[in-house]
C-alpha cells in the first residue's frame, strides 16, 4: 500500500518555451492522420537530455532535460492517493504555475500544496473515473482551479470547464502539452503529453508492463492507442494512474518468462516495492521491451496463450487483456 503521509517529489524539470509561436496552433482535426503527426511532431520536439543523479531518497530517477533556447523550469511530483492511485502535481517554477493530474481525492494534494504554500491553478483529468476525479470539486471549490478535460466526456468529468479534442496542443504555462485521444479503457481516455522534456500522462490506458481493462473500448481502440503513444521518443517519460507494476510483472512472466529485460526489470521492481518506493515514471524503451501489451508480436507470449500466427496484433492483444483479467 502507498503511504498517503507524504507525496514524493521526482526532480523532472521540463523547458518553457519563451517567446515561440505554437509547434501545432488549433490542430484539432488536421494532422497528416494524426498517427503520423504524433511521429512527425516528435521529430521537432526529441529533447537533448542530460541525465543527472540516479536514485533520489524515493528511488525515481532524476531527469533533467537542456534544450537549446530553452529554460528548464517544470518540476513533477507525485501524490499517493487512495490505495495505489497517484496524482501529479506540476508547477512551473518561473511562473508558479501549479497543476494536477488526476487527483483521486483532494486532502492529499491539499497537504502537497500547503507544505509549500502553492495555489493551485488547473486540474488535469485523464478520464472520468471517480479515483481519477474525486477530488475535482474539492478542489475547484478551494482554489478557483480550471478543469481539463475531454470534450468526449464532458458530460462525465466533474466541473469540467476547459474541453479539449484530440490532437489539440494546450499550454501549461508556457508549456506545449498535446492532447492525444487514447481510448479502450473509456470512450473518452485522452493522456497528456509534454514534447519539451519528454513526459506522458496515461491515466489509465498504459501502465509499466500493462494496460487498462477494457470497460468502455475494444482491443482494437487499445491497441491503436497503445500505437499512438509508441510513435512517441523512447526516452519518454510515463507517468501512469496506480501504482501497479509488480503484480503486473508477475503476469508477464507468466506468458513470456524467457525476455531476459522483463526478468530484470521485475526483480528491480520487487526491490522497489519491498521498500514501499514507487516505480512510476517508467520510460518508453523499457516498455517495449517488458511490457506484454507492446509485445503483441512476440512469439514466446503468441505460444503460451495459443495465439494463431496469422492473428492481428489488436487480435493478440484482445487475447492477452483476457488472460491478464482472469490471472
Amino acid at each position: 500500500m502507498l503511504s498517503k503521509a507524504s507525496s514524493l517529489m521526482v526532480s523532472l524539470p521540463c523547458s518553457r518555451v519563451r517567446g515561440r509561436p505554437c509547434m501545432w496552433p488549433n490542430m484539432r482535426k488536421h494532422w497528416f492522420g494524426k498517427q503520423l503527426l504524433y511521429s512527425f511532431g516528435t521529430l521537432f520536439w526529441r529533447p537533448i537530455k542530460t541525465l543527472r543523479g540516479g536514485y533520489h531518497a524515493y528511488g525515481v530517477a532524476g531527469l533533467l532535460c537542456n534544450i537549446t533556447n530553452m529554460a528548464s523550469s517544470l518540476q513533477i511530483e507525485l501524490v499517493p492517493c487512495l490505495q495505489d492511485n497517484y496524482a501529479y502535481l506540476l508547477h512551473d517554477t518561473d511562473t508558479g504555475t501549479v497543476g494536477v493530474v488526476d487527483p483521486s481525492e483532494a486532502v492529499p494534494v491539499i497537504n502537497a500544496l500547503e507544505r509549500k504554500n502553492q495555489n493551485l491553478t488547473y486540474i488535469l483529468n485523464t478520464h472520468h473515473h471517480y479515483d481519477h476525479t474525486g477530488g475535482n470539486m474539492e478542489l475547484k471549490a478551494r482554489y478557483g482551479a480550471k478543469v481539463i478535460g475531454s470534450s468526449k466526456d464532458r458530460e462525465r468529468i466533474p466541473g469540467i470547464d476547459i474541453a479539449l479534442h484530440d490532437g489539440e496542443t494546450w499550454r501549461f504555462a508556457g508549456h506545449q502539452v498535446l492532447v492525444m485521444e487514447t481510448p479502450g479503457h473509456t470512450k473518452g481516455h485522452i493522456s497528456y503529453y509534454f514534447p519539451g522534456c519528454g513526459a506522458i500522462f496515461t491515466g489509465d490506458t498504459l501502465f509499466s508492463l500493462s494496460c487498462g481493462k477494457l470497460f468502455e473500448g475494444n482491443p482494437e481502440q487499445m491497441f491503436s492507442s497503445l500505437q499512438k503513444i509508441m510513435s512517441l521518443p523512447d526516452e519518454t517519460n510515463i507517468y501512469c494512474g496506480h501504482e501497479y507494476t509488480l503484480s503486473n510483472s508477475k503476469f508477464a512472466l507468466s506468458i513470456e518468462p524467457n525476455n531476459e529485460a522483463l526478468k530484470e526489470y521485475a526483480e528491480h521492481v520487487a526491490q522497489l516495492r519491498s521498500k514501499k518506493l514507487p516505480t512510476i515514471p517508467t520510460t518508453l524503451k523499457k516498455e517495449k521491451l517488458c511490457n506484454p501489451f507492446l509485445r503483441t508480436s512476440s512469439s514466446e507470449i503468441r505460444q503460451h496463450l495459443k495465439i494463431p500466427a496469422a492473428a492481428s496484433d489488436a487480435q493478440a492483444l484482445g487475447v492477452i487483456r483476457r488472460a491478464k483479467d482472469h490471472f
